[in-house]
């Protein structure tokens, strides 16, 4: 191959990003992922916590981070009953990237039109 034949590999995305993106960046995921960082939430504090996510889309996706291995359900039997979602080692595994997010957001975007997640009261 002479010099002026020079070929160029296409650019590509890498497959992994592309996938973490794809699932965290799907309404309400990272959000949620971000919300159980601070522990053990019933599905009311979730709610409460996650200011304008309807309860058919609150169970929707924690259904779907559960069906990833982020997120666990726990059922205590009581009395009374209660039920509580935790995330998994692997969920608990995204806590620096999610940080890093956190902080570059709070840097670099701005805070108007953004939903924001409401301190638990």
């Amino acid at each position: 191959m002479s010099t002026s034949e020079i070929v160029h590999e296409p650019k590509a995305c890498n497959a992994a990003l592309a996938r973490a993106f794809g699932f965290l960046g799907k309404r309400w995921n990272g959000v949620l992922l971000g919300t159980l960082t601070t522990g053990p939430m019933g599905f009311a504090e979730l709610k409460r916590a996650v200011h304008g996510i309807s309860d058919s889309m609150l169970s929707e996706r924690l259904a779907e981070l559960g069906a990833a291995d982020l997120v666990v359900r726990r059922v205590d039997a009581g009395p009374p009953v209660s039920v509580h979602y935790e995330l998994t080692e692997s969920g608990q595994a995204l806590l620096p990237a999610l940080e890093a997010l956190t902080t570059w957001a709070e840097n670099n975007l701005p805070a108007q039109g953004c939903a924001e997640v409401r301190p638990e009261a």
